[in-house]
């Protein structure tokens, strides 16, 4: 990601699919090779700096726990299912969210000598995403840090104040 990359740059779009449910995306891309990006994302001890720690098989069909560990209150995990697993280039995970099932897909690039990750989750229709997206949008800030070794975003409330807006209907 460029260093002076704004919220607005690192914004995630929503767009109404055919069937009514939202997608929401996210396009993100370093410098760095794809084996590293890829690790970031999967290698537990790198997971754990910037979103949380998986606990079960990791291969596609193998299903476990989640703990998204940076957020507040008690830790209890989701239910998370390895759908596809295609390294370095594709991860796609079942989990639960509040009322449904997430469905997550990570489809990383190459891109000359850096990588480009795009980030997709869809929602039902009637579906508010302007939280969701902009958590997304925080975790991803974090995964920027894990990757490139630039601050990580600031706390959730600041950040929200800054991003929150922009993910909230006029």
């Amino acid at each position: 990601m460029s260093e002076h990359a704004s919220a607005e740059d690192r914004r995630g779009t929503v767009t109404a699919e055919a069937d009514g449910r939202q997608r929401l995306e996210f396009r993100r891309s370093w410098p760095d090779p794809i084996d590293d990006v890829w690790s970031a994302l999967t290698e537990p001890e790198r997971l754990a700096r910037w979103i949380g720690r998986y606990e079960g098989e990791r291969a596609p069909g193998g299903a476990g726990t989640f703990f998204m560990t940076h957020e507040e209150g008690e830790h209890t995990g989701s239910p998370a299912t390895i759908v596809e697993c295609a390294p370095p280039r594709r991860l796609v995970v079942d989990t639960t969210g509040p009322g449904e099932i997430w469905r997550l897909e990570l489809d990383l690039a190459e891109e000359g000598a850096g990588t480009v990750l795009v980030f997709r989750q869809w929602f039902a229709a009637d579906a508010d995403v302007a939280d969701f997206a902009g958590g997304w949008h925080w975790y991803l800030d974090k995964l920027d840090a894990e990757v490139s070794g630039r601050p990580g975003p600031a706390e959730w409330d600041t950040f929200w104040a800054e991003v929150g807006p922009g993910y909230r209907p006029a």
